[in-house]
């Protein structure tokens, strides 16, 4: 494993009393261990506190095929944290007057099926609008895909009443991003580009692989026989662009981060709308059973006293991860180029040691198993798309068949069933939710809610 490919700037800097001060030895050793026990080719980490980028490294290589050493400007594909990018650009519309964001969607856009014409922004951006979720990574690289595919979508798109749960969709962000193109006049990409990359200064960044390949960009990656490979040909999907498709680099993606935890002000200039922020970093939806909530592109959580604001992202060949604790002006980024590896262990690594956070005193509650009613009372199919939850009893616990995977559930607290570990990190947790008779109606797990089918 090649170590790092570059340093940009260390400052002189003192940190804010709250804030320990950054160990560049440890974050290596985080980094360049992970990216062994992954087999990621290499990441990029970009730490920001308070208005500054304090710490920009690049770890590893480009590509495995060249052996180009990984740079903290070098583009990346982001995957889903392209969402707040999305976010910002219909909450600008919004602010605005040009849109209403509990107004149907069909005021805007003609021609959508009723069904899908009566969906709000407000529920396209915080996940309650029903939609099922898919993210094919290749498809049509003509822009105009996105508005075809749109205008094809029925009412069996949905899988669940509007506004009646949270679940993670990736066609809810297509659509909120044709909503801010039709309201723009102009295409999407370059919606983003002027409403937000240029006012931030982002300026390799870009939606449009054919500008992307014109600067330094890291490969993706997949693992192929036991070994990273780049993935030939590269992953594209227009259709999807406004959900997970935006590439960047960590330093670009500081700015956004230094103008989200100042009130929208970056180099001395007011560059977002104080009001946008809040109203994405506000709750819009709860995720079932947990106290986090979803704002618009943003996970809200508070853990161990302090408040997070975050987005992961995952891309066919990369992974990437935001995250930001606005009260303390602190924020890590990182941007890797494997599919499926996106270095949470590094973020927390250098979350923990920075914020002196200590993850030992986190506990989950302790399990039991199910009775006979309770498990009778979930068995069953939910279906959320093309994808399937299969509940039935084993034992004491729940089996669930979630699209081929296999996993066992006991009850843990009052909140959700929580599934043996069998090696993953954290292990899945999976929430039952009744209808008001008390019938259970959906299961939440991974983020998304699967509803009854029988």
């Amino acid at each position: 494993m090649h170590r790092l490919a570059a340093v940009l700037a260390f400052f002189v800097f003192t940190a804010p009393a709250q804030i320990r001060q950054l160990d560049p030895a440890f974050i290596e050793r985080a980094a360049l261990e992970e990216l062994q026990a992954t087999k990621t080719p290499g990441a990029a980490v970009a730490v920001v506190i308070s208005d500054q980028v304090v710490f920009s490294r690049g770890y590893g290589v480009a590509s495995v095929d060249t052996g180009a050493l990984l740079t903290p400007d070098m583009l990346f594909r982001l995957g889903s944290t392209t969402k707040m990018f999305t976010a910002s650009a219909v909450v600008g519309l919004a602010l605005e007057g040009k849109l209403d964001l509990n107004a149907p969607v069909s005021q805007y856009i003609s021609g959508l099926d009723p069904a899908i014409g009566q969906l709000t922004a407000n529920q396209l951006l915080s996940h309650t609008s029903g939609l099922h979720d898919e993210a094919p990574m290749f498809g049509s690289h003509d822009e105009t895909a996105l508005g075809i595919g749109i205008h094809a979508w029925k009412a069996d798109f949905l899988f669940a009443p509007p506004g009646r749960i949270y679940s993670y969709s990736n066609p809810g962000y297509w659509l909120a991003g044709y909503l801010a193109e039709t309201v723009a006049g102009k295409p999407y990409a370059d919606v983003i580009a002027e409403r937000v990359f240029s006012p931030l200064g982002m300026t390799h960044s870009t939606l449009r692989p054919s500008m992307a390949m014109t600067w330094p960009l890291a490969q993706g990656h997949e693992i192929r026989d036991g070994k990273p490979a780049v993935i030939r040909p590269a992953a594209d999907n227009a259709s999807g662009w406004p959900a997970g498709s935006i590439f960047s680099s960590a330093l670009e993606l500081s700015r956004f981060v230094i103008a989200f935890m100042n009130d929208g002000r970056l180099d001395g200039r007011q560059v977002l709308p104080p009001k946008l922020i809040a109203i994405m970093a506000s709750p819009h939806a709860e995720m079932p059973g947990s106290d986090d909530h979803y704002g618009y592109g943003l996970q809200l959580s508070t853990s161990r006293g302090v408040h997070w604001v975050e987005h992961g992202g995952s891309r066919a060949g990369y992974e990437s991860t935001i995250r930001m604790a606005p009260e303390r002006k602190f924020a890590v980024i990182i941007v890797a180029n494997r599919s499926g590896s996106g270095m949470p262990k590094l973020a927390d690594a250098i979350s923990d040691s920075m914020l002196a956070l200590d993850r030992k005193s986190e506990t989950e509650p302790a399990t039991h198993g199910l009775d006979a009613a309770e498990l009778r009372r979930c068995a069953g199919v939910y279906v959320n798309g093309t994808s399937k939850v299969r509940l039935e009893a084993d034992g004491g616990a729940l089996k669930a068949n979630i699209d081929g995977t296999v996993a066992r559930f006991t009850r843990a607290g009052d909140k959700f069933l929580i599934g043996e570990a069998n090696g993953a990190v954290q292990p899945s947790k999976l929430v039952l939710v009744p209808d008001a008779s008390g019938r259970i109606e959906f299961v939440f797990v991974n983020g998304r809610a699967f509803r009854r089918a029988d």
